[in-house]
């Protein structure tokens, strides 16, 4: 391996590596990966004794360096998150195999049959903060959809993330799997970032996982495609129809299962004509979180704290949530359309056909209706793991899974079609 100290040369051995272990992974059967991550997934469970006293040393470190309760609830790892850790890559591993899927196919006037089939991605660059079990989530996808990994992850998880990337290859490598396939970088300096986002050629897509920084350093500098995961300024909205318990088991589920995940609701939009406002206030606050209101909202619920223009645009990824009233459906469409971040929104209505206007008409990744915004979570939705929400456009929208970690290549069928003629 190149020195730590030369970084783009590190990078670019790793790439190549990278390159020639996608290649294999390629061509692995089903059973082969599966079996490989079944193993991972064991060493990892033998390993937690050691990933644990890891972890303490970076939970210790964070606290030290004032990181937020947010971000240390992030970067803790107990017994209960490690068990969630090897359920989820034994979860993937009994997944179907996207790879060799086809999508679709069609036979020409003139005989050719065309098909369009699923593919491995080659190499993905996963870049991410805080949370250790991206690691693991990140190889599992990866390894099951055929592609090869390199993994980038913050210092300030670096002795966790060391420890279950060690763990996971010691099980994928003893069943048959490429020991490149997952790779850690494994220096911490910021350079490695930077010589990520320009390894045109040896990365085929990276995936940026963190804070609105990181995000916004990989779209402005990356030379490889990017999938991106952007803020989770999510909302609930409270429809005069709503039930009235279930708004407030939702609200609070919404805001306070997790403050610190990204599927964290952090706007509370309320239908003036909603008869239990104040209720749902309440209920927020009695479950520790600070709300700050508009002045409408203020009028119901006096002493609360004024919400200003940036609240609304604001990811607390903390026990804080700003609540606002609305002028029915299309005034929280209008909020959420200027405020929001195409990640996660919901609605909580018994009137069907609101409902229907709001999914239909919300333009976010994931679009909910009586349901709590944290299950905007891979786990949640059958897919095992996720590597991240995505909230763009292209490729692949919402979690990112296996088949968001694939490709496709027409197949072509004939039987000596040829063009003739010398035009096209």
């Amino acid at each position: 391996m190149a020195d730590h100290h030369d970084i783009p040369a590190l990078i670019a051995d790793m790439g190549q590596r990278a390159r020639i272990a996608a290649r294999t992974l390629a061509q692995m059967p089903t059973e082969a990966k599966a079996r490989a991550l079944r193993a991972a997934a064991g060493a990892i469970r033998a390993a937690a004794p050691a990933i644990l006293d890891a972890n303490a040393r970076d939970m210790a470190a964070g606290a030290a360096n004032g990181l937020s309760p947010a971000m240390l609830d992030r970067l803790k790892l107990d017994e209960r998150r490690i068990d969630g850790i090897v359920a989820g890559v034994e979860a993937v591993a009994a997944l179907p195999d996207p790879v060799g899927e086809r999508i679709d196919a069609r036979t020409r006037p003139n005989g050719l049959h065309l098909s369009r089939v699923r593919v491995p991605v080659g190499v993905i660059g996963i870049v991410y903060e805080s949370r250790p079990n991206v690691t693991v989530d990140a190889a599992a996808l990866c390894a099951m959809a055929g592609n090869a990994a390199i993994l980038r992850g913050g210092s300030e998880a670096v002795h966790s993330n060391r420890a279950l990337h060690a763990a996971f290859v010691e099980g994928w490598t003893a069943a048959g799997g490429p020991a490149d396939a997952v790779q850690l970088v494994p220096t911490t300096d910021r350079a490695a970032v930077g010589a990520m986002l320009a390894a045109d050629g040896l990365i085929d897509l990276l995936i940026p996982r963190g804070g609105k920084s990181l995000v916004a350093r990989v779209q402005a500098e990356a030379r490889v495609p990017v999938l991106a995961h952007l803020d989770g300024i999510n909302h609930v909205y409270v429809d005069a129809s709503a039930d009235r318990a279930m708004a407030a088991r939702i609200v609070r589920d919404a805001k306070m299962r997790r403050t610190g995940i990204c599927g964290a609701m952090e706007t509370l939009l309320i239908d003036a004509a909603y008869c239990h406002p104040a209720e749902l206030v309440a209920t927020l606050m009695k479950a520790g979180c600070t709300v700050r209101g508009d002045d409408a909202v203020r009028e119901i619920v006096p002493g609360l704290e004024p919400a200003t223009p940036e609240d609304w645009d604001t990811e607390y990824l903390d026990a804080i949530a700003s609540v606002a009233l609305v002028e029915g459906v299309d005034g929280a469409m209008a909020h959420i359309a200027a405020h929001g971040s195409h990640h996660t929104d919901a609605i909580v209505a018994e009137d069907a056909e609101v409902a229907e206007r709001f999914l239909r008409q919300v333009d976010s990744a994931i679009v909910l209706w009586n349901a709590s915004t944290q299950f905007a979570d891979g786990g949640e939705f059958g897919l095992g793991a996720e590597i991240g929400i995505a909230t763009g456009r292209l490729h692949s929208r919402g979690p990112v899974a296996l088949e968001g970690l694939t490709t496709y290549k027409w197949i072509g069928r004939g039987a000596g079609q040829i063009r003739g003629g010398t035009s096209g």
